[in-house]
Protein backbone atom coordinates (compact mmCIF):
# COMPACT_ATOMS: atom_id res chain seq x y z
CA UNK A 1 0.00 0.00 0.00
CA UNK A 2 1.40 3.78 -1.28
CA UNK A 3 1.85 5.94 2.18
CA UNK A 4 0.51 9.25 1.64
CA UNK A 5 0.73 12.79 3.11
CA UNK A 6 -2.10 15.17 3.76
CA UNK A 7 -0.33 18.75 3.45
CA UNK A 8 -2.62 21.62 5.41
CA UNK A 9 -2.38 25.01 3.78
CA UNK A 10 -4.49 28.52 3.96
CA UNK A 11 -5.99 29.22 0.21
CA UNK A 12 -4.42 32.23 -0.15
CA UNK A 13 -2.33 32.37 -3.16
CA UNK A 14 1.14 32.93 -1.38
CA UNK A 15 0.69 29.92 1.13
CA UNK A 16 -0.85 27.54 -1.67
CA UNK A 17 2.30 28.73 -3.67
CA UNK A 18 4.55 28.07 -0.48
CA UNK A 19 2.85 24.55 -0.11
CA UNK A 20 2.94 23.45 -3.92
CA UNK A 21 6.79 24.18 -3.51
CA UNK A 22 7.13 21.87 -0.18
CA UNK A 23 4.67 19.73 -2.18
CA UNK A 24 7.29 19.42 -5.31
CA UNK A 25 10.42 18.98 -3.28
CA UNK A 26 8.64 16.07 -1.44
CA UNK A 27 7.98 14.15 -4.61
CA UNK A 28 11.25 14.80 -5.58
CA UNK A 29 12.80 13.35 -2.58
CA UNK A 30 9.96 10.48 -2.15
CA UNK A 31 8.44 9.73 -5.36
CA UNK A 32 6.14 6.91 -4.31
CA UNK A 33 4.18 8.53 -1.61
CA UNK A 34 0.82 10.32 -2.27
CA UNK A 35 0.86 14.00 -1.57
CA UNK A 36 -2.43 16.13 -2.03
CA UNK A 37 -3.03 19.65 -0.32
CA UNK A 38 -6.09 20.39 1.39
CA UNK A 39 -7.13 24.40 1.91
CA UNK A 40 -7.82 25.18 5.29
CA UNK A 41 -9.30 28.44 5.84
CA UNK A 42 -8.33 30.40 9.29
CA UNK A 43 -10.12 33.04 11.55
CA UNK A 44 -7.69 35.74 9.54
CA UNK A 45 -8.55 34.70 5.90
CA UNK A 46 -12.73 34.96 7.04
CA UNK A 47 -12.35 38.32 8.73
CA UNK A 48 -11.10 41.37 7.33
CA UNK A 49 -10.30 43.43 10.20
CA UNK A 50 -6.39 44.11 11.04
CA UNK A 51 -4.96 40.76 12.93
CA UNK A 52 -4.23 43.19 15.95
CA UNK A 53 -8.18 43.71 16.59
CA UNK A 54 -9.20 40.04 15.66
CA UNK A 55 -6.71 38.18 18.44
CA UNK A 56 -3.31 38.66 16.51
CA UNK A 57 -1.20 35.43 17.77
CA UNK A 58 -2.52 32.52 16.22
CA UNK A 59 -4.94 33.71 14.06
CA UNK A 60 -3.14 32.80 11.01
CA UNK A 61 -2.26 28.97 12.22
CA UNK A 62 -4.80 27.61 14.84
CA UNK A 63 -7.40 25.75 12.59
CA UNK A 64 -4.06 24.33 10.89
CA UNK A 65 -3.01 23.35 13.93
CA UNK A 66 -6.67 21.64 14.82
CA UNK A 67 -6.69 20.24 11.64
CA UNK A 68 -3.21 18.48 12.40
CA UNK A 69 -4.22 17.79 15.93
CA UNK A 70 -7.47 15.62 14.88
CA UNK A 71 -5.37 14.05 11.80
CA UNK A 72 -6.70 15.81 9.39
CA UNK A 73 -3.62 16.35 7.74
CA UNK A 74 -0.63 15.25 8.41
CA UNK A 75 1.63 18.84 8.03
CA UNK A 76 0.85 22.32 8.34
CA UNK A 77 2.70 24.69 6.05
CA UNK A 78 3.16 28.19 7.24
CA UNK A 79 5.11 31.38 6.67
CA UNK A 80 7.01 30.82 9.94
CA UNK A 81 6.46 34.46 11.14
CA UNK A 82 3.10 33.74 11.72
CA UNK A 83 3.52 30.84 13.70
CA UNK A 84 3.44 31.64 17.40
CA UNK A 85 6.79 30.84 19.47
CA UNK A 86 4.78 27.95 21.69
CA UNK A 87 2.91 25.16 19.90
CA UNK A 88 0.14 23.29 20.91
CA UNK A 89 1.03 20.38 22.49
CA UNK A 90 1.87 17.43 20.95
CA UNK A 91 2.89 19.38 17.75
CA UNK A 92 6.26 20.62 16.92
CA UNK A 93 8.11 22.61 13.62
CA UNK A 94 10.16 19.53 11.76
CA UNK A 95 11.01 21.83 9.04
CA UNK A 96 12.21 25.15 8.47
CA UNK A 97 13.11 25.64 4.61
CA UNK A 98 15.66 27.56 3.28
CA UNK A 99 14.49 31.52 3.84
CA UNK A 100 13.61 33.73 0.63
CA UNK A 101 14.81 37.46 0.79
CA UNK A 102 14.18 38.29 4.47
CA UNK A 103 14.17 42.47 4.03
CA UNK A 104 10.93 44.49 3.76
CA UNK A 105 10.19 45.88 0.01
CA UNK A 106 9.25 49.65 -1.19
CA UNK A 107 6.62 49.31 -3.39
CA UNK A 108 5.42 51.97 -5.76
CA UNK A 109 2.43 51.97 -8.05
CA UNK A 110 3.27 51.10 -11.69
CA UNK A 111 3.12 54.70 -13.07
CA UNK A 112 5.76 55.78 -10.48
CA UNK A 113 9.28 55.95 -11.68
CA UNK A 114 11.03 53.46 -9.76
CA UNK A 115 14.83 54.15 -10.76
CA UNK A 116 16.66 54.97 -7.28
CA UNK A 117 13.59 54.96 -5.33
CA UNK A 118 13.88 54.84 -1.55
CA UNK A 119 12.40 55.71 2.00
CA UNK A 120 14.17 59.03 2.25
CA UNK A 121 12.78 60.08 -1.76
CA UNK A 122 9.11 59.91 -0.79
CA UNK A 123 7.12 63.38 -1.31
CA UNK A 124 6.56 64.89 2.30
CA UNK A 125 3.65 63.26 3.70
CA UNK A 126 3.20 60.59 1.64
CA UNK A 127 0.60 57.87 2.17
CA UNK A 128 2.39 54.37 2.87
CA UNK A 129 -0.12 50.92 3.51
CA UNK A 130 1.25 48.56 6.19
CA UNK A 131 -1.14 47.04 8.86
CA UNK A 132 2.43 45.58 10.52
CA UNK A 133 3.55 47.68 14.20
CA UNK A 134 6.57 46.83 12.90
CA UNK A 135 6.63 48.03 10.12
CA UNK A 136 4.94 51.44 11.22
CA UNK A 137 6.92 52.03 14.08
CA UNK A 138 10.00 51.73 12.00
CA UNK A 139 8.42 54.08 9.09
CA UNK A 140 7.25 56.77 11.60
CA UNK A 141 11.33 56.68 13.35
CA UNK A 142 13.07 57.48 9.96
CA UNK A 143 9.77 59.74 8.26
CA UNK A 144 7.54 61.21 10.84
CA UNK A 145 5.97 63.26 8.52
CA UNK A 146 4.93 59.72 6.48
CA UNK A 147 1.05 59.28 6.84
CA UNK A 148 0.74 55.40 7.66
CA UNK A 149 -2.48 53.85 6.49
CA UNK A 150 -3.82 50.76 7.00
CA UNK A 151 -3.63 48.26 4.77
CA UNK A 152 -5.29 44.90 4.42
CA UNK A 153 -5.79 42.08 1.71
CA UNK A 154 -3.60 39.29 -0.55
CA UNK A 155 -0.74 40.64 -2.39
CA UNK A 156 -2.93 41.40 -5.55
CA UNK A 157 -5.40 43.51 -3.74
CA UNK A 158 -2.50 45.37 -2.04
CA UNK A 159 -0.77 46.13 -5.19
CA UNK A 160 -4.38 47.12 -7.26
CA UNK A 161 -4.83 49.55 -4.80
CA UNK A 162 -1.45 51.06 -4.58
CA UNK A 163 -1.76 51.16 -8.04
CA UNK A 164 -5.00 53.34 -8.29
CA UNK A 165 -3.69 55.61 -6.14
CA UNK A 166 -5.11 55.10 -2.97
CA UNK A 167 -1.38 54.98 -1.02
CA UNK A 168 2.33 56.47 -2.56
CA UNK A 169 3.70 53.33 -1.47
CA UNK A 170 3.30 49.51 0.32
CA UNK A 171 5.84 48.05 2.84
CA UNK A 172 5.28 44.56 1.36
CA UNK A 173 7.96 41.23 2.64
CA UNK A 174 10.14 40.31 -0.63
CA UNK A 175 10.04 37.06 0.21
CA UNK A 176 6.19 36.87 -0.54
CA UNK A 177 6.94 39.12 -3.79
CA UNK A 178 9.32 36.59 -5.36
CA UNK A 179 7.35 34.10 -4.56
CA UNK A 180 4.90 34.98 -6.60
CA UNK A 181 6.71 35.59 -9.61
CA UNK A 182 6.30 39.53 -8.74
CA UNK A 183 9.90 40.46 -8.11
CA UNK A 184 9.57 43.28 -10.81
CA UNK A 185 6.88 45.13 -8.39
CA UNK A 186 9.88 45.63 -5.67
CA UNK A 187 10.86 49.40 -6.32
CA UNK A 188 13.84 49.14 -3.25
CA UNK A 189 14.58 46.52 -0.72
CA UNK A 190 14.93 47.99 2.63
CA UNK A 191 18.08 47.28 4.03
CA UNK A 192 18.11 46.03 7.67
CA UNK A 193 20.03 48.60 8.71
CA UNK A 194 16.67 50.94 8.40
CA UNK A 195 14.17 48.24 8.51
CA UNK A 196 14.88 44.88 10.08
CA UNK A 197 12.39 42.17 9.62
CA UNK A 198 9.86 40.32 11.35
CA UNK A 199 10.92 37.39 13.21
CA UNK A 200 11.12 34.49 10.47
CA UNK A 201 10.20 36.84 7.93
CA UNK A 202 10.99 34.59 4.08
CA UNK A 203 10.97 31.74 6.22
CA UNK A 204 8.51 28.69 5.45
CA UNK A 205 8.02 26.79 8.29
CA UNK A 206 6.51 22.77 8.85
CA UNK A 207 4.77 21.60 11.30
CA UNK A 208 3.79 18.28 12.56
CA UNK A 209 2.61 15.74 15.25
CA UNK A 210 4.92 14.75 17.19
CA UNK A 211 3.78 11.40 17.25
CA UNK A 212 3.32 10.85 13.47
CA UNK A 213 7.13 9.59 12.69
CA UNK A 214 6.66 8.87 8.90
CA UNK A 215 5.76 12.83 8.55
CA UNK A 216 8.51 13.77 10.98
CA UNK A 217 11.32 12.09 8.94
CA UNK A 218 9.92 12.65 5.85
CA UNK A 219 9.31 16.67 6.60
CA UNK A 220 12.96 16.88 7.98
CA UNK A 221 14.61 16.10 4.89
CA UNK A 222 13.66 19.63 3.94
CA UNK A 223 15.20 21.36 7.20
CA UNK A 224 18.02 24.02 6.03
CA UNK A 225 19.93 24.31 8.58
CA UNK A 226 21.44 27.69 8.66
CA UNK A 227 18.15 29.25 8.21
CA UNK A 228 16.78 26.98 11.25
CA UNK A 229 19.59 28.28 13.62
CA UNK A 230 18.75 31.79 12.62
CA UNK A 231 15.07 31.79 13.32
CA UNK A 232 15.41 30.20 16.29
CA UNK A 233 17.42 32.30 17.70
CA UNK A 234 14.90 34.89 16.62
CA UNK A 235 12.15 32.99 18.02
CA UNK A 236 14.10 32.67 20.97
CA UNK A 237 14.30 36.47 21.19
CA UNK A 238 10.48 37.12 20.31
CA UNK A 239 9.53 34.31 23.52
CA UNK A 240 11.69 35.80 26.18
CA UNK A 241 10.25 39.10 25.00
CA UNK A 242 6.60 38.00 25.61
CA UNK A 243 5.52 39.49 22.42
CA UNK A 244 3.67 37.89 19.37
CA UNK A 245 4.06 39.27 15.41
CA UNK A 246 1.45 41.93 16.55
CA UNK A 247 4.02 43.67 18.40
CA UNK A 248 6.92 46.55 17.05
CA UNK A 249 9.54 43.38 17.48
CA UNK A 250 11.94 42.88 14.92
CA UNK A 251 14.73 40.47 14.88
CA UNK A 252 16.76 38.75 11.72
CA UNK A 253 19.74 36.34 12.77
CA UNK A 254 22.32 35.69 10.15
CA UNK A 255 25.06 32.93 10.18
CA UNK A 256 29.01 33.22 10.31
CA UNK A 257 30.72 29.88 10.11
CA UNK A 258 30.09 28.53 13.39
CA UNK A 259 28.57 31.65 14.69
CA UNK A 260 25.20 33.56 14.73
CA UNK A 261 24.96 37.00 14.48
CA UNK A 262 21.87 38.03 16.00
CA UNK A 263 20.12 41.37 16.17
CA UNK A 264 16.86 42.65 17.69
CA UNK A 265 14.62 45.71 17.34
CA UNK A 266 11.93 47.00 19.85
CA UNK A 267 10.30 50.09 19.34
CA UNK A 268 7.31 52.04 20.42
CA UNK A 269 4.13 52.19 19.07
CA UNK A 270 4.25 55.78 17.60
CA UNK A 271 7.64 54.84 16.67
CA UNK A 272 9.56 58.17 18.72
CA UNK A 273 11.95 55.62 20.59
CA UNK A 274 13.68 52.43 18.84
CA UNK A 275 15.86 50.12 20.73
CA UNK A 276 18.40 47.83 19.08
CA UNK A 277 21.16 45.78 19.74
CA UNK A 278 23.16 42.45 18.72
CA UNK A 279 24.83 39.77 20.08
CA UNK A 280 27.57 37.59 18.21
CA UNK A 281 28.06 33.71 19.46
CA UNK A 282 28.49 30.19 18.89
CA UNK A 283 25.03 28.35 16.76
CA UNK A 284 25.24 25.51 19.70
CA UNK A 285 23.30 27.72 22.18
CA UNK A 286 21.27 29.68 19.57
CA UNK A 287 18.69 29.96 21.79
CA UNK A 288 20.18 30.57 24.51
CA UNK A 289 21.55 33.74 22.38
CA UNK A 290 17.78 34.79 21.63
CA UNK A 291 17.30 35.02 25.75
CA UNK A 292 20.32 37.03 25.80
CA UNK A 293 19.42 39.92 23.53
CA UNK A 294 16.03 39.55 25.21
CA UNK A 295 17.58 40.93 28.39
CA UNK A 296 19.77 43.53 26.70
CA UNK A 297 16.72 44.77 25.11
CA UNK A 298 14.74 44.70 28.20
CA UNK A 299 17.79 46.19 30.55
CA UNK A 300 17.24 49.13 28.04
CA UNK A 301 13.88 49.58 28.55
CA UNK A 302 11.94 47.24 26.52
CA UNK A 303 9.29 46.26 28.98
CA UNK A 304 7.90 49.35 28.93
CA UNK A 305 8.13 50.26 25.45
CA UNK A 306 5.85 47.11 24.73
CA UNK A 307 3.19 47.87 27.50
CA UNK A 308 2.22 50.36 25.50
CA UNK A 309 1.00 48.75 22.90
Amino acid sequence: MRQSLVIGSRGSKLALRQSEQVRARLLLLFPSVDIRIEIIKTTGDVKTDPLAVIGGQGVLTKELEDALADGRIDIAVHSLKDLPTTLPDGLAVSAICEREDPRDALVLSRDCDAENASLGRLPANAVVGTSSPRRLAQLKFLRRDLFIKDLRGNVDTRLRKCDEGQYDALILASAGLRRLGLENRISAALSTDEMLPAVGQGAVAIETRIDNEFAVATVSKLNHSETSIACLGERSLLRALGGGCQLPIAAHGVVHGNELRLEGLVAKPDGSQILRDSVLGPIEITESLGAELASRLIAKGASSLLSEY
